[in-house]
């Protein structure tokens, strides 16, 4: 019994050792909780001082053995003041920061504040009971009896605890710091916000993401050609011929957020292709990019030799963005990080264009709607041999035309089921055109074996309704739309597999 009686002693003269020396680190903050407790501002200052002392006198009382019964009754007594304070102002429905051990530990009083200064109490009301007389075993007999290896144990647990302490308080004084950053922020972005709808401008935020120091919005874009994965080079008019704005996703294989927003990266290809061209422009080598973002399905990966390419943009980190309308300009602020670049994304496909110096931004125009059962648009195109190629040559027989583009990665993926189904077509299949844009040499190594002809400013495909690439619709030997365009590689394989199988309208 004497060994739990030292123990509870102990463990109070600790807390309200602690609590003291907390509170005098912090009497800044001491003074603001009593203040938020009821205590009069003239007496809030003073006491700042005299309840560290008297816990401190309370903490010196429970170690000294002649002491002890004096000292747990005068813990009793500072805990039951605390439990009449805290549960006046619950009663009253408030719940002030108790801050009862300084900047270590401070948060609202409530009823599990009170639950713990009752234990406490409780354990004070034990040692006045069972200290009656000698008050246990003195403290000091119980450190002279410890051996050499358990000085050293209970030395290295001191250390530790204060290390840890130190480390709380640090952990503590940077979230606060955080924490007032984060409100700067905050507010910030209100006023900015503000000033926009007062405005009516919808530009890019600094707190979204966008930082200035890229090209200005409405400046021409830089050409380049760059080689992409699949061995061929891509430029930057070939990738804008598809008549969509191209978001240029500067990353490195060895950057981690870039690689933690691979995912990303490949769901909005898929689901925000209809929108925008995303092409990812990377350092480093074919094998390096090959094995970092084929992993997640992302398509459209572009390789420069080191940074020429992002130095042009005036694009400093990865992983960033930049939109290019178009018309060939800038269209957008860098986004940096994956919240820029999510901005980003999520304005395009809602057809929120950034603002243009500016100016209030128009969605973009959708493609014309083409009904089934219509007379097919009259397109005129070139063939690989500079040749004129007109689609209603091939009236009279079931045309399925496929509408492609060599910088398209989603094209680059399906070309092997095209070119197989080119090489077996199912019996009653219809018969193939490709209209694609790109150089004649680029389109030739393609070694399609159906009729192609070139469209560089796409202008078939939107004949059509056709908002990117791949796409495809049939024509049927009346020259009559057959079907609805179908959108992306699955369904543009599903229109050509499904389409000999019945006469009605595919897609319908």
């Amino acid at each position: 019994m004497d060994g739990g009686l030292l123990l509870a002693r102990v463990v109070l003269a600790g807390v309200f050792g602690i609590a003291a020396l907390a509170k005098l680190a912090d009497r800044d903050g001491s003074r603001a909780a009593l203040a938020e407790f009821g205590v009069p501002a003239r007496l809030a200052g003073p006491a700042t001082v005299l309840l560290p002392v008297a816990e401190l006198a309370v903490t010196v009382a429970l170690l000294l053995t002649p002491t002890v019964r004096l000292g747990a009754v005068a813990a009793i007594c500072l805990l039951l003041a605390f439990m009449i304070g805290i549960g006046i102002n619950l009663a009253r429905g408030r719940a002030p920061d108790c801050h009862c051990f300084g900047q270590l530990h401070s948060s609202p009083a409530g009823p599990a504040t009170l639950v713990r200064n009752g234990v406490l109490a409780a354990i004070a009301a034990l040692v006045v009971w069972k200290g009656a007389g000698a008050g246990g075993p003195a403290v000091s007999g119980w450190l002279g009896g410890l051996s050499g290896l358990a000085w050293v144990v209970l030395a290295g647990g001191a250390i530790v605890a204060l290390v840890l302490v130190a480390i709380l308080r640090l952990l503590l004084q940077l979230m606060q710091q955080n924490g007032r950053l984060l409100s700067a922020f905050d507010l910030v972005e209100s006023r900015l916000r503000t000033v926009e709808e007062r405005l009516g401008i919808d530009a890019p935020l600094l707190s979204e993401g966008f930082v200035p120091g890229g090209l200005a919005v409405g400046d021409r874009a830089p050409g380049f050609a760059l080689a992409g994965l699949d061995g061929g080079l891509s430029t930057l008019d070939a990738l804008r011929a598809a008549g969509k704005p191209v978001v240029l996703l500067f990353t490195d294989p060895g950057c981690g957020p870039c690689t933690a927003l691979l995912p990303d990266i490949s769901r909005w290809q898929h689901a925000h292709g209809v929108h925008a061209t995303i092409v990812l422009v990377s350092r480093g080598g074919e094998e390096a990019n090959r094995a970092k973002h084929t992993e997640f399905g992302v398509v459209n990966i572009l390789m420069q030799e080191d940074r020429e390419v992002a130095e042009s943009y005036r694009v400093a980190g990865t992983p960033s963005a930049v939109l290019v309308l178009t018309d060939g300009t800038i269209g957008s602020a860098v986004a940096v990080g994956a919240a820029g670049i999510r901005t980003l994304i999520e304005r395009i496909a809602a057809g929120r264009l950034p603002a243009r110096n500016g100016g209030v931004p128009q969605p973009a125009a959708p493609p014309p709607t083409i009904q089934l059962g219509e007379p097919a648009p009259s397109v005129t195109l070139t063939d690989l041999e500079g040749d004129p190629l007109e689609l209603s040559e091939f009236r009279g027989a079931r045309t399925a035309v496929l509408f492609w583009n060599p910088g398209c990665g989603f094209c680059q993926r399906m070309l092997d089921d095209v070119k197989a189904w080119e090489a077996s077509p199912p019996k009653g299949a219809p018969k193939l055109v490709v209209i694609s844009t790109g150089p004649v040499e680029t389109n030739r190594e393609f070694g399609f074996r159906s009729p192609l002809g070139l469209d560089e400013g796409f202008a078939a495909g939107r004949a059509f309704g056709a908002a990117g690439t791949p796409s495809a619709v049939v024509i049927d030997e009346g020259g009559k739309v057959a079907s609805r365009v179908a959108v992306g590689a699955d369904e543009v394989l599903s229109l050509l597999r499904a389409s000999h199988a019945s006469r009605e309208p595919a897609l319908a």
